[in-house]
C-alpha cells in the first residue's frame, strides 16, 4: 500500500518515501536503482512516477506538509516517536487506516506538540492493491469509492480533508466522519480477527490435534464463533450507548455493528443478510480464505496463535475496547474471555483478575496503557471538547490532566493484512 501510494502522489507532488523497518529503505533505492517507478491503476492505465527520495532518516519529516502512514498498526508508535521532532507546524498526518486509539497514541507520542498538529484517522486503506515487481511495479486491484476518516482537532476537518482528497483524486471520496472515536469503535479487526480465531481454536473446540485442512475463516463461521463476534460487537455496542449518554452531542453514528458494518461496506455482493454469520459466509470477497495455519507432520496443519489477527488485532484493537469499557464501567464478559485467551496465545500478560493492569497494558492502545483512567482523562486526549463538564461526578475522578512523506513497513505483509 506505501509503494502504491508514494507511486501514485509522485505523479504531480514532491515525495519522500520513508521507512524504519529493517534495511527496507535502502533495498527499495537499490531496486528502483533512480528509475521511474511503474503503477498499474484499477482501469488499467500505467502511469509512472519518479520518487524524490526513499530513506530512514526520520528528519525529513520537517519538509513534509503531508505525511501519509500507510504501515501496521503495531509501528504507528515507532514512526510518531521519531518524527516527532522534526514535524513542523499544521502538518497532516494522514493514518491509513488508524485503527483503534491512534489519536489518542499520536497524543501521547508528541506531548504538547501534538496540539498542532492534525491528526487524520482512516477506516482503512484507499485501495485493495499488490506490488508486482517489489521496489519497481504494483497494481491497484480495485478503489473504494469512499472512506471514512475523521479529523482531531475536529474544526481542521477541511483543510485536512482538501489535502487529502487532493492527493487521492476523485475516489475514493473521503466522508467525515463525526470523531476520531467513532473510527476506533468500528474497528472490525478488533473483533472480527480474535472472535473467528478464539471460536474455531479455543480449549472446548480445539483438542490440540493437528486437522486435516485448513478451515475456512470467514466463510467456516458457525453457530458458536457467530455467538462469539455477537457477543463482543454487542459490548463495542454497549461503550457506544453509555459515551453517548455520558457525554451529551457526542455523536458516534460510525461505531456500528458488525453487521451493519458489513452492509456498509459490502451491500449487494453479499447473497444472504439475514444474519451476521450469512453476511460472513455469502461474501464472496472471502471466497476461499483460511485460518492463518503452520504444516505438521503427515501433511497435517496447526493453528498460527500468533498470526496478526492475535498478535496485533488484539493489542491495537481489542485491547482498546475492553479498556475504555473498564473506564465506563461497562460489563464485558465475552471480551474478558476471547482476551483471557488471545494473551496466552501471544505471550502477554495484559488482563489481570478482569483489569486492564498486566505489565504488558503498555504495549497496547488500551487507554491505561498512557495513563488515563477516568472520563475525562480520556476525552481530554481523545481531543473531545466541552463535555467535561457533563460528566458525572463518579466518573469525573480527580487526577491528571492529559492534556509530503509516504510510508511503507513490511509492504508485501501489510497489503495482504488489510485485506478482510
Amino acid at each position: 500500500a506505501a509503494q502504491v501510494a508514494a507511486a501514485k502522489f509522485a505523479t504531480r507532488f514532491q515525495t519522500i518515501a520513508i521507512s524504519l523497518y529493517a534495511d527496507e529503505a535502502a533495498k527499495w533505492k537499490e531496486a528502483l536503482a533512480g528509475n521511474e517507478y511503474e503503477l498499474t491503476l484499477d482501469t488499467g492505465k500505467v502511469v509512472t512516477s519518479k520518487l524524490d527520495d526513499i530513506t530512514n532518516d526520520p528528519s525529513v519529516a520537517a519538509k513534509a506538509d503531508v505525511i501519509v502512514l500507510a504501515v501496521p498498526s503495531f509501528a504507528h508508535g515507532q514512526y510518531f516517536e521519531a518524527f516527532a521532532p522534526y514535524m513542523k507546524k499544521g502538518c497532516i498526518v494522514a493514518v491509513m487506516p488508524a485503527r483503534s486509539g491512534g489519536d489518542i497514541l499520536f497524543a501521547s507520542k508528541l506531548g504538547e506538540k501534538a496540539k498542532d498538529m492534525v491528526f487524520m484517522g482512516f477506516e482503512t486503506l484507499p485501495w485493495a492493491c499488490r506490488f508486482t515487481d517489489w521496489g519497481k511495479k504494483a497494481t491497484i486491484l480495485g478503489t473504494k469509492g469512499n472512506i471514512l476518516a475523521a479529523v482531531t482537532p475536529v474544526d481542521k476537518f477541511p483543510v485536512a480533508f482538501a489535502a487529502m482528497q487532493g492527493l487521492l483524486g476523485v475516489f475514493p471520496a473521503v466522508q467525515e466522519s463525526p470523531n476520531n472515536l467513532g473510527i476506533s469503535l468500528r474497528n472490525p479487526g478488533a473483533v472480527i480477527h480474535p472472535g473467528v480465531m478464539y471460536g474455531r481454536w479455543c480449549p472446548g473446540k480445539w483438542d490440540g490435534n493437528p486437522v486435516n485442512e485448513k478451515p475456512l475463516f470467514y466463510q467456516g463461521v458457525e453457530e458458536f464463533s457467530e455467538g462469539v463476534l455477537l457477543g463482543l460487537t454487542s459490548e463495542v455496542q454497549a461503550i457506544k450507548k453509555k459515551m453517548e449518554e455520558l457525554v451529551p452531542g457526542l455523536d458516534l453514528k460510525d461505531a456500528v455493528d458488525l453487521k451493519q458494518w458489513y452492509l456498509d461496506c459490502y451491500a449487494g455482493q453479499m447473497t444472504d443478510t439475514s444474519s451476521l454469520r450469512a453476511c460472513m459466509n455469502t461474501n464472496p470477497g472471502y471466497r476461499g480464505l483460511t485460518h492463518p495455519c503452520k504444516d505438521a507432520e503427515g501433511g497435517k496443519f496447526v493453528p498460527d496463535l500468533k498470526y496478526r489477527y492475535l498478535a496485533e488485532d488484539v493489542p491495537t484493537g481489542m485491547c482498546f475496547n475492553k479498556g475504555l469499557g473498564e473506564i465506563l464501567g461497562v460489563p464485558m464478559p465475552m471480551t474478558e474471555k476471547v482476551l483471557a485467551w488471545a494473551q496466552t496465545c501471544i505471550s502477554m500478560k495484559i488482563l489481570v483478575d478482569g483489569k486492564m493492569n498486566g505489565p504488558d497494558v503498555v504495549k497496547t492502545r488500551a487507554p491505561q496503557a498512557t495513563g488515563i483512567s477516568t472520563l475525562p482523562a480520556f476525552l481530554a486526549a481523545a481531543g473531545i471538547s466541552g463535555c467535561a463538564a457533563s460528566v458525572p461526578s463518579p466518573l469525573a475522578v480527580k487526577g491528571p490532566n492529559f492534556k509530503v512523506v509516504f510510508l511503507r513497513h513490511g509492504e508485501s505483509v501489510w497489503n495482504v493484512a488489510n485485506i478482510f
